[in-house]
C-alpha cells in the first residue's frame, strides 16, 4: 500500500507518517521508482504509535519499545520485553514531575491573578 492509503486508513497525515519514518518507527519498502510501498500490518504499527504517543512517550522511547507492543489496532497490548517496564517507569516519573511544575507555576500563576484583583 501507498503512503496515501496508509494515511487513509490511519487518519494520519502522509507527512506524519515520513516522520515515523524518519525516526525509525516505519520501515516501509522502498520500490524501484522510490516510492514506499507499506504492508498491510503498518496500519495496526501506526495505530500502536499514536496509543504510546498519546501515553506520552517520545518518539525516542517509542523506537525502543514498539517491538513489544502487540495486539490489535483498537487494544494494544505491550508483552513482557526486556527493558519495557523500566522504559514506561521512568517515563511516568518524567510525566509526573512535569505535572507538579506545571502545578507551582498554576499556583504561582493564582497568586498574582489574586493580587492583581485587590486595589492597590
Amino acid at each position: 500500500m501507498r503512503i496515501g492509503e496508509l494515511a487513509r486508513a490511519t487518519g494520519v497525515s502522509g507527512r506524519l507518517l515520513r516522520y515515523y519514518e524518519e525516526q525509525g518507527l516505519l520501515r516501509p519498502v522502498r520500490r524501484g521508482n522510490g516510492y514506499r510501498d507499506y504492508a498491510p500490518s503498518d496500519v495496526t504499527t501506526v495505530f500502536h504509535i499514536r496509543a504510546l504517543l498519546a501515553a506520552g512517550l517520545p518518539t525516542t522511547v517509542i523506537a525502543q519499545v514498539l517491538h513489544c507492543v502487540h495486539g490489535d489496532a483498537a487494544r494494544p497490548v505491550p508483552s513482557p520485553c526486556p527493558g519495557l517496564v523500566g522504559h514506561l517507569t521512568r517515563e511516568r516519573a518524567r510525566i509526573t514531575a512535569a505535572m507538579s511544575r506545571l502545578a507551582a507555576e498554576r499556583d504561582a500563576l493564582d497568586g498574582l491573578l489574586s493580587a492583581a484583583d485587590r486595589p492597590a
